[in-house]
């Protein structure tokens, strides 16, 4: 098995050039070459009479080649070569361009598949820069995903290599009985059929046998980690009259909510640490179930930490969590990185010795010489994207505390269960009372000297307004760009008012003055890019200008529409697009008519799957590459029910059938960075 595991550069015509671009793929071994899965496929087997071709489209000939045409050379760096073909009943011509190779190698007299752009006339067609196969190759050909350096005919002749090998060193590592009940093919049997599969249906099952593989050692994983866990705390806590924290409170908590604070009171009076996911959609008042949860880690004696990814965010959570908890009698802190050496030291005197009961900051939380006298909780912000080892960090500055993550981003309960299948879930699935729903309209650029007039109509009225652009700087395409858009506005469309400008590439300390003044009402618009979609409350924030919205996704729309309509006015968001396609129309349709960020999560799903969800590391997973959430939801609960039933039985994985399922656990979580089972 050893060939399976070694450099790609063991396989002929693979030097450090090449392999150099396979790594940009993730490709470093063999084993990892086998796991390049085709995007799709190329089916030779359904070949069409020139005649019949559709033009301008790509369609399959099968033709015996009659004659090669000398080569034409048009300039420097352009050749063509062109052979005509005949299918036994009409001519028709194959034209190569600067590939001197593939045209030598097609045999006048032999038979050919060819995949390409067919044009001309019915009586003279011509099939264009086609792939092109023998008779007698396999129908059903493989596309790959490539990269620059990278042909398909390279990758496939590297993969036949890998195929060799594996057939070589048979290899698999699910236990043959589950194999066996669950239907499903062997690993060579599966990867074979994948990359070189006899028809569609073997590749379908292929298929299904890798993203049940896949889908079932991430439960093991996940549930491991869970597993591992469930060590006892030492900080067991006992309930407690907490009705003078809802008392203090300016607001009546909705149901939704303190049903999130009884799951977590229940958790932190097990005897093994909490570890809860609270999701909720923007501005659903996770802050203040969180702000209950340290008020009963300061009824027993414990003390809180809430982590934030920039100041400007950790002052927030500190005026937030200091207006619920200090008229009860709770000392909340802030400590970030720009605070003076004093003020720290202060901080963190007071910390150690217990005056401190809840400290907000940023990653200055988790630096060495910040010592809590008992830290009980640790609550951090999945939506602002801390990775698992930031978390772990904090989690560590005390005995086994309870955990609370809070997600701010709408995700389907199934995919929830996935993502953070280590944590248990409270959903706050309704927004405070007296809230108005955001009032969005989908709109073309037609109607722009209106948005204009309607954005100053609600500035004079003490309003203030986004502007989101997708671009930070011009380029060659159509879309509009923060920094043009800035200037125009304070030119132009805006001079009577104070314009702020935004974006990823400014330094933190300018993010973070701009906010300020636009939080403060020194600014009037705020032109940004979609930093602003995890962002500071700005309750007077009425409006949302959202500029191409066709390039943004449902749940991004969603989030960024959620940084208005945070206090008592009406707020509108507006979503400019020219564009008319099918699946743009459908989203503008959705966007305008709920403001349900689950029911956006699961529209958004169901049109574009689950890679945005994966496609990120800001969860701490590795992301899955052949399993899809939405199409495989059977395959999930599947999988969920043999992974528990494996760890019932053999919870360390150390059993011999077991344990290449531990090495590929090992392997797949160490790959994105967890150092597993350490």
């Amino acid at each position: 098995m050893n060939d399976l595991f070694t450099s790609v550069t063991c396989l002929k015509g693979v030097g450090d050039k090449k392999a150099g671009y396979y790594k940009k793929l993730g490709i470093e071994t063999v084993y990892d070459l086998l796991y390049h899965l085709p995007r799709g496929y190329i089916d030779f087997s359904c070949a069409v009479s020139p005649v019949d071709a559709v033009t301008d489209e790509y369609n399959v000939l099968k033709g015996r080649i009659v004659k090669k045409m000398p080569e034409m050379r048009l300039r420097k760096g352009l050749s063509i070569f062109k052979a005509i073909a005949n299918d036994g009943s009409y001519d028709f011509v194959v034209t190569i361009f600067n590939n001197v190779y593939g045209f030598r190698a097609l045999e006048t007299g032999r038979t050919y598949y060819f995949y390409g752009k067919v044009t001309g006339s019915p009586l003279r067609r011509e099939i264009t820069a086609p792939k092109i196969i023998k008779s007698n190759d396999e129908k059903l050909q493989p596309i790959y995903p490539l990269t620059t350096g990278l042909t398909s005919y390279a990758v496939l002749y590297n993969m036949r290599q890998a195929m060799d090998i594996l057939k070589k060193e048979p290899f698999d590592f699910m236990p043959p009985h589950i194999l066996m009940e669950n239907d499903l093919f062997t690993l060579p049997h599966a990867l074979r059929a994948i990359h070189f599969p006899m028809m569609k249906e073997e590749a379908d099952d292929a298929r299904r046998r890798l993203a049940f593989d896949e889908l079932l050692i991430l439960q093991l994983g996940l549930l491991t980690m869970k597993g591992n866990r469930r060590s006892r705390t030492q900080l067991k806590m006992e309930l407690a009259d907490i009705d003078p924290f809802f008392q203090s409170l300016p607001f009546t908590m909705t149901g939704a909510q303190l049903r999130s604070v009884k799951d977590i009171i229940e958790d932190m009076c097990s005897e093994y640490p909490m570890n809860r996911l609270l999701q909720g959609d923007v501005g659903s008042g996770k802050t203040a179930v969180a702000a209950a949860a340290c008020y009963f880690a300061y009824k027993n004696g414990c003390q809180s930490a809430m982590m934030a990814p920039t100041e400007i965010l950790a002052a927030q959570h500190y005026n937030t969590l200091k207006k619920f908890l200090e008229p009860c009698g709770v000392k909340v802190a802030l400590l970030t990185g720009s605070m003076t050496a004093k003020q720290k030291r202060e901080v963190k005197e007071a910390l150690l010795s217990g005056e401190i009961c809840v400290l907000a900051g940023t990653h200055a939380l988790i630096q060495k010489d910040v010592e809590f006298k008992r830290l009980g909780l640790v609550i951090t912000d999945e939506q602002h994207r801390f990775g698992v080892a930031q978390r772990a960090a904090l989690a560590d500055k005390g005995e086994s505390p309870h955990r609370l993550v809070m997600s701010a981003t709408p995700i389907p309960r199934t995919l929830a269960l996935i993502i953070y299948g280590d944590l248990d879930i409270s959903v706050i699935d309704e927004l405070p009372k007296g809230r108005l729903p955001i009032k969005t309209y989908a709109v073309t650029s037609k109607l722009r000297p209106r948005i204009c007039s309607f954005i100053k109509e609600e500035i004079e009225n003490g309003g203030r307004a986004y502007i989101v652009c997708p671009m930070i700087e011009d380029s060659d395409s159509d879309l509009r760009a923060v920094k043009s858009y800035a200037e125009e506005a304070r030119a132009k469309t805006f001079p009577e008012y104070t314009v702020g400008l935004l974006h990823g590439k400014m330094k933190a300390a300018e993010k973070n003055k701009v906010m300020e003044s636009f939080k403060n009402g020194e600014t009037d618009i705020l032109i940004c890019t979609t930093v602003v979609e995890v962002g500071v409350d700005v309750p007077e924030a009425n409006v949302m200008l959202i500029e191409n919205a066709e390039r943004f996704g449902l749940s991004q729309l969603h989030q960024l529409r959620g940084r208005v309509g945070r206090g008592s006015r009406q707020s509108h968001c507006i979503l400019l697009t020219d564009n008319k396609g099918d699946e743009c129309l459908e989203r503008m349709k959705i966007m305008s008519s709920t403001s349900d960020g689950f029911r956006i999560s699961e529209e958004d799903l169901r049109l574009r799957g689950p890679g945005d969800f994966f496609g990120s590391r800001q969860h701490g997973l590795p992301p899955l590459k052949i399993a899809d959430i939405a199409a495989d939801m059977k395959l999930v609960d599947l999988t969920k029910r043999i992974a528990a039933d494996i760890l019932s039985r053999d919870p360390e994985l150390k059993s011999k059938e077991n344990g290449p399922l531990k090495t590929e656990i090992i392997r797949l979580f160490n790959k994105n960075g967890e150092n597993f089972y350490n």
